[in-house]
């Protein structure tokens, strides 16, 4: 079989991620790892979820925790989500949310929902090389996103009409964001809602790491500076992405949109048509941990994350060769390196893991147009103290042998 004669042609456009080719590393035990962006399994609540699914198997509930359900997702975990929302400045209903598995599936529905080829997305440049890939496989055109107003509205237009489609919306991360650790001030959020109301799009918010903040004071999402605005989630043009994965666990994928209810009507439909509907007993797990300790629990993850962001911040600082900057995030769980124009990330990385057995990132992979070659990016995340000093100062030395 030739299978590419019956390949559709967007297949092309989907590539391994680096990432997840790089999370093999952890298999190796002399390998130092800043690599993978995944939460310490060491801190996850462990005892709290053996004991939710446990309930959820009692004669009572296993029926509906084993059955087929709505595709909307488990009511009560809905409700605990609008109701965390509401905290946050995003008044809503249940049936404003939709639960996805994980926010890679709601950054891959949305991508189906909205982009036509040849239609235009705004990014940042880097962005998110998850959400690359979920877009790209619908095959838009990529624009650097400037929330500072440096672009303006007509030139994006102009730009994606050349292509052939129109601008549909701008993704960004605006907390703490992966790759770079950075944070949109108010300011350029509110200067994103102005060019995506004059350019008639919507904007895509992925809030996964907005809980994991150590320093500084929180930022209303663009979607509750929206709703200050227009006076409603229903009228709100920004569509939310949240996720249990880096605050409770990753492997039960559970994430959820919040958006405005033609949103989510849309996306339901979609749902049903993908898996009908998230695991109903992963579901419950999670609404019955969030309920029980949610709030002690990811005030618990600040202090370890907290004291290895800045551990490793200070090896930087220690040991990083002059002409090598990064940034110093106030949550999340990345630093971002630019190197020298010299230098490349991905062929530092194979001398890395040849010679000093540390593995990160390239910055390659995280710019939809393959620029950034001298960038990196280093999770603190799953690094202990000890990991972090002997790991950078091997980074340190490899990078001044070859600034040398």
């Amino acid at each position: 079989m030739q299978w590419e004669s019956v390949l559709a042609t967007r297949s092309s456009r989907m590539k391994a991620s680096e990432i997840r080719e790089l999370l093999k590393l952890l298999d190796q035990p002399d390998i130092i790892s800043f690599a993978g962006g995944i939460p310490d399994p060491a801190l996850f609540p462990v005892a709290e979820f053996a004991k939710a699914m446990a309930d959820a198997m009692t004669p009572a509930r296993a029926e509906a925790a084993l059955q087929y359900s709505v595709s909307e997702g488990y009511l009560p975990l809905r409700q605990w989500i609008a109701a965390e929302m509401a905290r946050i400045g995003v008044p809503c209903a249940p049936s404003n949310i939709l639960i996805t598995s994980g926010s890679q599936q709601a950054l891959d529905y949305l991508g189906k929902l909205m982009i036509t080829a040849g239609d235009t997305v705004l990014c940042g440049w880097p962005t998110y090389l998850g959400a690359l890939s979920a877009f790209n496989a619908y095959e838009p055109l990529f624009e650097q996103l400037s929330p500072k107003g440096n672009v303006s509205a007509a030139d994006y237009e102009a730009r994606a009409a050349a292509n052939g489609g129109r601008a549909k919306f701008a993704y960004l991360s605006v907390d703490f964001a992966n790759p770079t650790g950075e944070t949109l001030d108010r300011r350029a959020r509110e200067q994103v809602l102005d060019l995506a109301a004059e350019m008639e799009i919507a904007i895509v918010e992925d809030a996964a790491y907005q809980a994991l903040r150590y320093d500084g004071e929180p930022i209303p999402p663009i979607l509750a500076l929206e709703i200050a605005r227009c006076g409603s989630i229903d009228a709100a043009r920004t569509i939310y992405c949240g996720s249990f994965s880096k605050t409770l666990a990753p492997g039960l994928r559970v994430g959820w949109i919040c958006a405005a209810q033609p949103v989510i009507d849309r996306l339901v439909l979609m749902k049903q048509a993908a898996d009908l509907h998230s695991s109903t007993l992963n579901q419950i797990a999670v609404a019955q941990v969030a309920e029980a300790v949610m709030e002690p629990h990811v005030e618990m993850l600040r202090d370890p994350y907290r004291a290895r962001r800045d551990h490793m911040l200070a090896a930087l600082d220690r040991e990083m060769p002059e002409g090598v900057t990064w940034t110093r995030p106030e949550g999340g769980m990345f630093v971002w390196l630019t190197l020298p124009p010299s230098l490349d990330g991905a062929e530092l990385l194979a001398a890395s893991l040849e010679t000093e057995r540390v593995a990160f990132v390239p910055g390659r992979a995280f710019f939809a147009d393959g620029s950034g070659g001298n960038t990196l990016r280093l999770s603190f995340s799953c690094a202990q103290p000890e990991q972090i000093d002997i790991g950078i100062a091997r980074l340190g030395a490899l990078i001044g042998r070859a600034l040398a």
